[in-house]
Formats: structure tokens, sequence, C-alpha cells
């Protein structure tokens, strides 16, 4: 009888940590990771930021390098493209047409950016993998003209990065400000106005009409200096083996609560999926975050193992903007009401309430790591379900840490 066989398609954080994290449960039968990368698995955030900005040729922070896996017994095929899944045979079917069983089946192939579809995007640089990151890094030369089209997470940090190494930069943002999903106005006006200073120059409600050699035009006539030209106007998840397999979908791979697609032998994790939430009434949501993509991995590992958890973290997201440190918990967006919270001089928290006076999210700015422990605490809450006191949110002196006492 062959030996059941847990195999990982995906080698990102959510692969990686899952790889672990069979081992962390006891499970002693193979473990095979499939990446079409051939590189062992690295972290990520580092490329839009460390990984541009230090003076040393960047290289991958590994998150399981090959002595690693070695000592977990985990079978890493690199630069192997998953292409097909044949689910009535159970198996993984890579682009050299070997095939790979598998008892239990995870999929963790992330998302990719989204490309311009106007005339001359061909020449707009993305980032998803270390190589972009190298090559960006190789074009932000002190002088040059920066464009980066999409005012998100993403282009933001760029910016950051690009202005920094001496770069003229200018974000063109269609929406009528920039972190229009997610971040409240009056913390993403704090960034936008750091980014002023640091003489990045934001376009909002910005309509591209043509894309040039060295330039972007602009439907009021604007003409953008673009020596450099980069798409950061948000990410797809990578869908298409699913797809093609058969399985469910729904903005991303379709999932229940315990991470499980309509395959009962498949389970997906990541940016790639979509899930319902047991403490937002189960509203389906996919999130494209570093903590979350390790979080599912775990708990998806142990349902694959037998298990019944259902996946209920609280949404956490987080971005280095210069010396600011922007943390988002939550749903802000579900809120009605908001609490504002000044833990110290320079930093700032929104607490966000839902109807019932339920804590739903909770915004914070701040230099360093000034809001860290408090957006924590306010996560803690949320998940807890938390009707708290508006007067102790408010007050910096209180202390969050006593609302969790039961």
């Amino acid at each position: 009888m062959t030996e059941a066989s847990m195999v990982i398609v995906g080698g990102g954080k959510a692969g990686a940590r899952a790889a672990i994290a069979f081992r962390e449960n006891a499970w002693k039968g193979p473990v095979t990771l499939i990446s079409d990368e051939a590189l062992a698995p690295y972290d990520r955030p580092p490329l839009s930021k460390a990984a541009i900005m230090e003076d040393a040729e960047p290289q991958p922070t590994y998150l399981l390098d090959d002595g690693m896996m070695a000592s977990l017994e985990v079978n890493f095929l690199r630069g192997s493209a998953a292409t097909a899944i044949d689910r009535s045979a159970k198996t993984v079917v890579l682009a050299d047409g070997k095939k790979i069983p598998y008892d239990r089946l995870l999929i963790a192939t992330g998302a990719e950016p989204r490309r311009l579809s106007q005339a001359g995007a061909e020449r707009a640089l993305l980032l998803r993998d270390l190589a972009d990151s190298i090559k960006i890094r190789s074009e932000f030369i002190g002088g040059k003209s920066v464009a980066i089209i999409g005012g998100g997470f993403i282009g933001l940090e760029l910016a950051a990065s690009a202005a920094k190494r001496g770069c003229r930069v200018t974000i063109i943002e269609a929406q009528p400000r920039i972190l229009m999903r997610g971040v409240p106005p009056e913390i993403a006006a704090r960034i936008a106005a750091r980014h002023a200073e640091a003489g990045v120059a934001i376009l909002t409600s910005a309509v591209i009409t043509e894309i040039g050699p060295d330039r972007v035009l602009l439907s009021d006539g604007r003409q953008i200096p673009a020596d450099i030209l980069i798409a950061g106007i948000g990410a797809a998840p990578r869908v298409k083996l699913a797809e093609s397999a058969g399985l469910a979908l729904d903005n991303g791979i379709a999932c229940n609560t315990y991470l499980q697609t309509s395959d009962p032998h498949i389970f997906a994790v990541g940016d790639c999926c979509s899930f319902p939430h047991p403490i937002f009434g189960n509203e389906r949501l996919r999130l494209e975050a570093w903590r979350n993509a390790s979080d599912q991995a775990s708990v998806a590992v142990e349902n694959m193992l037998g298990g019944h958890r259902p996946y209920d973290a609280v949404p956490w997201f987080w971005t280095d903007q210069y010396e600011l440190n922007l943390q988002i918990a939550g749903l802000p967006q579900r809120g009605i009401s908001t609490v504002e919270r000044v833990p110290r001089e320079g930093a700032m928290i929104l607490c966000h309430l839902d109807g019932t006076g339920r804590l739903v999210g909770a915004s914070g700015i701040g230099p360093g790591n000034s809001i860290a422990r408090d957006i924590r605490l306010l996560e803690m809450l949320i998940g807890k379900r938390a009707v708290p006191d508006p007067a102790a949110l408010a007050d910096p002196s209180f202390q969050l840490k006593s609302l969790l006492k039961p």
C-alpha cells in the first residue's frame, strides 16, 4: 500500500509555513513542496523596502533553506511549475509531465500583480519576486524620474524607497485618495503628507490616456515624466490551477471556514483563497497579508491531518513608510463610529465600532513601534467580540489589557 503523501503547491510564506507545520503536528509521512521558483522559500515584505534601500546587493531572507528542508525531510521540487491537478487520480502534474501523487493537497499559489491595459503598458515594471526587486533597485538611480501607477501599499513603499535613493517620484492614483481600500482617510492623509515632505508628488483622481516611452499623459493634459514606470494596481489571486481542476471559485479559490475547497482532499491558503470569517458574520474575505498566509497554513495543516479547527484569526496588515509604521487590525470599514486614541505624541489610533458598540477594527499610525502594543491589544479585543467603553478607548492612560480579563 502506498504511504499517504502531503503535497504543497507554492513556495512562498504559506507554503513554507505549511511544510514546517506538518512536522510540528507529528506527521511522519512524505511532504512534497512544489515551487515554480528556483530559490528556496524566502520572505517577501523586504522586497519593496530593505532589498532596495540597503547598500549591499539584496540577498533573500530564507524562510526554509536547503538544510532546514533536509532536516524536516521535505522533498523540495524547485523550479517546477504545477500545470494541472488530476482529482480522480489524486496527482499534481508538473510542466515536465511528471506526476506527484497526494493524499491531501494544499494550494498556496499566492497572487500576482495586476497588469496595466493601456498601450505602452509593457514597459511598466512589476514587483512580485526577488528578481523583480533587483531589477527595480538597479533602475532607482538618483535624478531619474519614477512614475508609480497606484497608491496602495506596494506603490507607496516603492515610492518611499525611490525617494530615499534620490529619484523624482510621482504617484498616479485613479481614486480620490491613496489607500482607499481599508485605510481610514485620516491615516491616509498622514501618509500622503509624509510623502509630500519627502518630495513625492501624489496625483489623485488621475486618468491615464497614454503611456509614452518617457512619460505618462493624463486626461487633463498633464505630462508626467517617467524614465521608470511601475505598476502597483493591486494583485489577482493565482487560481488557474484550481480553475482548470474544476474547484469552486469566489474571489479566489473558495474555501470553507476550515480552509477546505470544494474537493474535500484539497485545501487552499494565503492570497489565492477566500473564506467565510466567523468573527465577522461569515463574510467572505480574501486577505493579502504576510501573517494571514502563515496563520492559515498552520490551521489548514491541522485540518488536513484530521482536525476540525475553524480559521478565525483577526485580519492584520502593516506597512512602513519612512519612519512611520501603519497597522490595521480587523475590518475598519465595518465601523459606523470612531474613537480616537493618542498613545503618545505623534501617534494616532482609531478604534472602529459597529452599531452595537462592538469593536470591529483598529487603525494606527506613528513613528517606530509607538502604536504596536495598543494595536495588538485592540486586535485581541476584536477577536473576543468586545464591546468596550468608548471613554476607556479614548483615554491613553487607560490600560487596554484590563479589558481582556474575564
